[in-house]
């Protein structure tokens, strides 16, 4: 997904570093933003949608969604976000806690017509902008400064409301199943709410079917969080629903793998408290729940959904279930490669198709593996269809240069639960599920007139990887006498980073990280005029100058668009090899990228970054082309 980096970084708080520990997660930076930079703000405004939380005068969380239309959500100011929306006025709990008010004491608190609400030092909230078409989000926290409601149909109203954005940050796109949203004018109707009471059958019936929620939590008196959780349709399981004297209602969902900063978590080990939004994109139902939660981890978690070694059980305090109350739809477009088969309860019978069914569109099969450094290896998959009769998969979409791989090694690497993992202690929480960038272009002939690949042809799927976790040593040891087959879940990428044909497109690479462009260069330098508008900057290492010698020798025209950054050790084997690309038509300088590399080529403001790197030199990157437009490719998660 493209994705653009914050500029400084931030501090994990304790609750954060608590389940880090729990979960033996390396130290990392905590790469949320301070404030809003400008292109997250651009993103929030090509949002459709945005979940907002707030607490209630329990101090309670609670969520709702807004939108319906790209544009409702949008920068006023430099970390102001201005919001119009249309929304349930007397059963939406974030409307109620934000803009009601008790004109008299003792009095209920209610929302009063084009009242201008300025709360004092402003409202704590925060958000999650989401484009489920493009799997695109942004999480913001911070305050409402101001806002008010016009009433304007029975139970809706329009509501404005500017939100200073404390901190910000860009998310990875998983489990997020695709939607194109469309607007609609809400008729909310209360079917049920209350404490302690059990969920109607249509909400339970919502919970079933649901392939998405929101949840706010807090973090003390100074900020919340906004998230989602994502997956196959029924992932969030009823654990009870009866009476308050019977146990009340309560529910739960597997925490699957994601990028691993546990924001969300880290508020509820501090404080359990959380709010909920399940909306039906079908039909614009929505259950509001708040409630409390308790993280489940190992054995805890798998005695409540086997194979599971992450989980939250919510036991509700209050909910509201609402008809018609959301003010959009959702239309399916496609499910996330990453979705899990769904997890039943260990109360619940699993059928054996559920069993049976693991998600994968296609099986992987490992032709050949070549060496390239000592730590990076090119593999290339056979892709076959195993299944026969009626469990024969449904025709694949064809993939396009750019495009990532999300392969399955859980069948060959997941040992179930462990309480302790010495010798790979970061697997205690792995879904073993991988994402890599396809280094090679599809073979046209294998896909039809409509985009699918052609009934009996077995596509070759190459990728080219450094050894970086479980998963590339197992394909770096395994023995290649020995057949090998990984489920494939899907195929990705953002559309935006996939070069276009006008302009000037810089590629700035690091290491492994022109994977993105080996698969496109080739067509992008046979276009009109290609190899005068593409120029490649690539930091190496010296020991990893084979790979250069590889991918300029491949791709025909690349060296003379190509100029190599080497650092670190240069010895006489690393000098022959610089000698070998700079035939292929390289230049090569033996220091890291500057300022005046990056902005030598083309004009500001007709020219696109295109940008794969490690974090921190990401972070320079975005200050030395502040004002361009950069598009950042992340496989962090």
């Amino acid at each position: 997904m493209a994705q653009l980096m914050t500029l400084e970084a931030s501090q994990f708080h304790p609750g954060e570093r608590a389940v880090h520990d729990l979960l033996h997660i390396p130290h990392r930076d905590n790469p949320t933003h301070h404030g809003l930079p400008i292109p997250l703000g651009y993103r929030i405004a090509r949002s459709p949608l945005v979940a907002f939380g707030t607490l209630d005068q329990e101090g309670r969380p609670w969520a709702t969604i807004w939108g319906g239309e790209v544009g409702f959500c949008q920068p006023l100011a430099r970390g102001v976000l201005g919001v119009r929306a249309t929304a349930d006025v007397r059963h939406d709990p974030v409307m109620q806690e934000l803009f009601a008010v008790s004109e008299e004491e003792g009095k209920s608190r209610e929302i009063v017509n084009d009242a201008v609400i300025r709360p004092d030092g402003g409202k704590l909230m925060a958000g999650l902008a989401i484009d489920l078409e493009t799997r695109d989000r942004v999480k913001i926290a911070g305050r409402m400064a101001v806002g008010t409601v016009t009433r304007t149909e029975p139970g809706i109203g329009d509501l404005q409301l500017a939100f200073q954005v404390e901190e910000s940050l860009g998310n990875c796109p998983k489990y997020l199943n695709k939607k194109r949203i469309v607007p609609h004018i809400p008729s909310p109707q209360l079917v049920s709410e209350g404490t302690g009471v059990p969920l109607p059958p249509a909400a339970v019936d919502l919970i079933g079917k649901a392939d998405l929620f929101f949840i706010t939590s807090r973090h003390g008196n100074d900020s919340m969080d906004a998230n989602h959780r994502g997956g196959a349709p029924g992932f969030v399981r009823v654990l009870r629903n009866d009476s308050q004297e019977r146990g009340g209602v309560a529910l739960i969902y597997p925490e699957y793998s994601g990028n691993r900063l546990y924001q969300t978590l880290g508020n509820l080990q501090l404080d359990p408290l959380a709010g909920i939004v399940i909306p039906d994109f079908e039909t614009g139902d929505v259950l509001y729940i708040t409630g409390r939660t308790t993280i489940l981890v190992g054995e805890k978690a798998a005695a409540c959904i086997p194979r599971t070694k992450l989980a939250v059980k919510i036991e509700v305090t209050e909910a509201r279930f609402v008809r018609d109350g959301l003010p959009f739809r959702g239309v399916p477009i496609d499910y996330s490669p990453y979705n899990p088969a769904v997890r039943h309860l260990t109360t619940e019978k699993e059928s054996t198709a559920d069993m049976e069914d693991s998600g994968a569109i296609a099986t992987a099969s490992l032709v050949s593996r070549k060496v390239l450094t000592s730590t990076i290896s090119r593999y290339v998959f056979k892709l076959v269809d195993t299944g026969t009769g009626a469990k024969k998969r449904r025709p694949l979409k064809a993939w396009l240069p750019g495009h990532h791989v999300t392969l399955d090694f859980a069948p060959e690497l997941d040992m179930g639960y462990s309480h302790m993992r010495d010798d790979d202690p970061q697997s205690l929480n792995d879904d073993f599920v991988r994402t890599f960038t396809v280094s090679r272009p599809l073979d046209p002939d294998a896909v039809d007139e409509n985009g699918y690949i052609k009934d009996g042809v077995e596509p070759e799927v190459e990728i080219t990887v450094r050894r970086h976790g479980p998963a590339t040593r197992f394909l770096e040891r395994w023995n290649m006498k020995v057949s090998l087959e990984i489920p494939v879940l899907g195929f990705g990428g953002a559309e935006g980073f996939r070069m276009d044909e006008g302009g000037v497109s810089v590629f700035v690479a690091a290491g492994v990280g022109i994977t993105p462009l080996m698969a496109q260069a080739a067509s992008v330098l046979e276009a009109v005029g290609g190899r005068k508008r593409l120029r490649v900057l690539w930091s190496l290492k010296g020991e990893d100058l084979p790979l250069a010698v590889d991918v300029l020798g491949r791709i025909h025209g690349l060296g003379s668009a190509t100029r190599l950054f080497i650092t670190g050790k240069v010895g006489d084997t690393e000098r022959a090899l610089i000698d070998a690309v700079q035939e292929l038509g390289a230049e090569v300088a033996e220091r890291r990228i500057g300022v005046d590399d990056v902005l030598a080529k083309g004009e500001s403001g007709k020219r696109k970054f295109y940008c794969c790197t490690g974090p921190e030199m990401m972070r320079t990157l975005l200050k030395w082309t502040e004002g361009e437009e950069v598009l950042y490719e992340s496989f962090e998660y």
